[in-house]
């Protein structure tokens, strides 16, 4: 090659890389205006560390714990309620209950029989599990004195004329 040659080739390699460093000067100013940055900010989600709608979430948080708190002890005490009717169930429950009945049933034959029977009495007196029952016949009124355990008095008045059939 020769001198005119080499520079000519020369001068063609410092045109291709004016040339190449205008097209990234060009790209790169281009591509830099479309390009816009903005500041990263790091938000938490929750607003127990951010404060934005804390109130809120608080009072969320509280009816959360306060529902629960009020569906265990719905749930304590449909356990207990449910042992007690299990308990109330067993077959010496039933059968206690039943002879009571009797006995209470036996009792109260007993109290009519000497009100209303053969043998009348216009007075009478007996004690029921603490409780003192009298009862008094006279001028047609039948009077009913409960005197409760605890000193509470009850008293009922029945007209005699009504018990007869």
């Amino acid at each position: 090659m020769t001198k005119e040659e080499i520079k000519k080739a020369k001068e063609k390699d410092l045109i291709i890389k004016i040339v190449s460093l205008i097209g990234i000067i060009l790209f790169v100013g281009i591509f830099v205006q479309n390009v816009k940055a903005d500041e990263m900010v790091h938000k938490f989600k929750s607003p127990s560390f951010s404060g934005i709608g804390t109130s809120a979430h608080y009072l969320t948080i509280d009816s959360q714990e306060y529902q629960r708190k009020l569906t265990v002890k719905e749930e304590l005490k449909a356990i207990q309620e449910q042992l007690e009717r299990d308990k109330e169930n067993t077959t010496l429950a039933r059968f206690i209950r039943n002879l009571e009945s009797r006995i209470y049933a036996q009792i109260s034959r007993q109290i009519v029989e000497n009100m209303f029977g053969e043998t009348q009495s216009t007075e009478g007196t007996f004690n029921l599990e603490g409780n003192t029952i009298s009862y008094t016949i006279e001028d047609g009124m039948i009077t009913l004195t409960i005197i409760a355990s605890d000193g509470s008095e009850t008293i009922i008045q029945l007209p005699l004329g009504d018990f007869s059939f």
